[in-house]
């Protein structure tokens, strides 16, 4: 089968994933939903329904960026507002936000771009917003090996916005801290004071 529509950046789909099986599973469920896909307007939305989730679902590797601190730089580097979307593990109904990761540096510093490829990275696939903070810190610690770690994320989740409950416009904030981000309440409160402004 051939899908004319392009996923756009990143281009790149796992290749163990089954799009065309994708494609038939999302052509059977909305036809059981009482969609009419006879109409030539929604002859594709089961393909670019199954090549937007698989977009969704599927992160790309990437190599981190480090740098040896010649300087020993030991103070706060934060990187504020990395906009994200995920999906919601319980509903599958996205939730899109904001991320905002600090660290304290150790033997190295990290190539800054790389602070929202991590947070890309672990975004994709179903997610919680709880585990998916605390991925993004454990990863940045272990990589990184940091005196400390902070991350912050602020999402509005569609399963509230959308369904029942309605609330939009409102913001679910989880944080995961390490180190003397965690140890220190000086750094710590550097850290949200530099976070807050």
């Amino acid at each position: 089968m051939s899908h004319p529509y392009e996923i756009e950046e990143p281009t790149e789909i796992d290749t163990t994933i089954d799009i065309d099986g994708a494609v038939a599973g999302a052509h059977k469920m909305l036809e059981c939903l009482g969609v009419n896909l006879s109409d030539p307007v929604l002859a594709q939305t089961p393909e670019r329904m199954a090549l937007n989730l698989a977009e969704f679902l599927n992160p790309l590797p990437f190599d981190m960026t480090t740098f040896p601190n010649d300087e020993n730089y030991d103070e706060l580097v934060i990187v504020k507002d990395i906009p994200f979307h995920s999906l919601c593990e319980h509903h599958v109904l996205p939730f899109t936000g904001v991320a905002h990761i600090g660290y304290i540096p150790g033997e190295t510093i990290l190539g800054l771009s790389k602070l929202a490829r991590v947070v890309e990275k672990f975004a994709r696939g179903l997610q919680v917003q709880e585990r998916l903070t605390a991925q993004i810190a454990n990863f940045i610690d272990d990589e990184l090996k940091p005196k400390g770690v902070g991350v912050i994320l602020s999402a509005e989740h569609s399963c509230m916005t959308l369904r029942d409950t309605k609330s939009t416009g409102s913001q679910t904030v989880t944080s995961s801290l390490k180190g003397l981000l965690r140890s220190s309440d000086r750094s710590r409160a550097e850290f949200f004071s530099l976070i807050e402004n």
